[in-house]
């Protein structure tokens, strides 16, 4: 949060719901996740359960996350446990009952949730399947750049089309290869330097979370993963969305 310790919680997360707060997952014992076993960081982030069975409000997105792999999950627990543990309590929603309680909160999951695996596509290339992979489950992208439907779904017949309605009331574009709204007119090479340095095909800036994401993400990812991202959104249906039009 702001010029808070790293991953010690606390960014507002602000929804159509209620404004929620980031959680605190450095290996503190008391107030972050230092008695986390393996299991229990696999059941959070692959089922979007706590340690004592409780719900986690969806704006955690293990509905991407479920999708990781064993692997690169325990590869996760692994660095996170490897942190310095920061005492930093974590704070409850703002948002007015039923959106406060975890009991709607798994409601919303029995309604809206299924546990799933990755499972590459056999007709697709090996460098595609990467690229799903990391778009859908890692890097979960459509979890901002795809509409929501009125209880908070993805809209999964928009995947990654892009809204006006992202997170914290930013426009998340559209990243299917529709020529007029979407990434259609971008070469491979023209997401990757993007991906790389945040600079686009003509000239403009990310600015924001995007910029963010950029800065402590992409920029640190291989050339070889940032192509395979470029490969899959190009395999993706084009869907327009007027809605993102660039006034003249």
């Amino acid at each position: 949060a702001g010029d808070g310790p790293p991953l010690a919680g606390g960014r507002p997360l602000p929804t159509p719901f209620g404004v929620y707060f980031s959680t605190n997952i450095t290996p503190d014992p008391e107030t972050g996740i230092g008695r986390w076993s393996d299991a229990d960081f696999l059941r959070a982030m692959r089922e979007g359960l706590a340690p004592d069975g409780s719900s986690y409000f969806p704006v955690f997105p293990y509905t991407s996350f479920t999708e990781m792999s064993d692997e690169d999950l325990l590869a996760l627990h692994a660095y996170l446990r490897s942190l310095p543990p920061v005492r930093l309590a974590n704070r409850p929603p703002e948002a007015w009952p039923p959106f406060s309680w975890r009991v709607s909160a798994a409601a919303w999951r029995r309604r809206h949730f299924r546990p799933d695996r990755f499972d590459p596509a056999p007709q697709r290339t090996a460098t595609r399947n990467r690229g799903a992979y990391l778009v859908r489950a890692v890097a979960h992208c459509g979890e901002c750049h795809t509409p929501r439907t009125a209880s908070g779904a993805l809209d999964r017949s928009q995947w990654l089309a892009g809204t006006r309605d992202g997170p914290e009331g930013e426009l998340a574009p559209n990243l299917t290869p529709d020529a007029d709204t979407g990434l259609g007119r971008w070469s491979t090479p023209d997401l990757v330097w993007y991906l790389q340095t945040g600079l686009e095909p003509e000239g403009d800036a990310a600015e924001g979370l995007m910029r963010e994401v950029i800065e402590h993400g992409y920029a640190h990812v291989p050339r070889a993963d940032l192509e395979a991202i470029a490969a899959y959104l190009d395999s993706l249906p084009a869907i327009p969305n007027e809605s993102l039009r660039r006034s003249p």
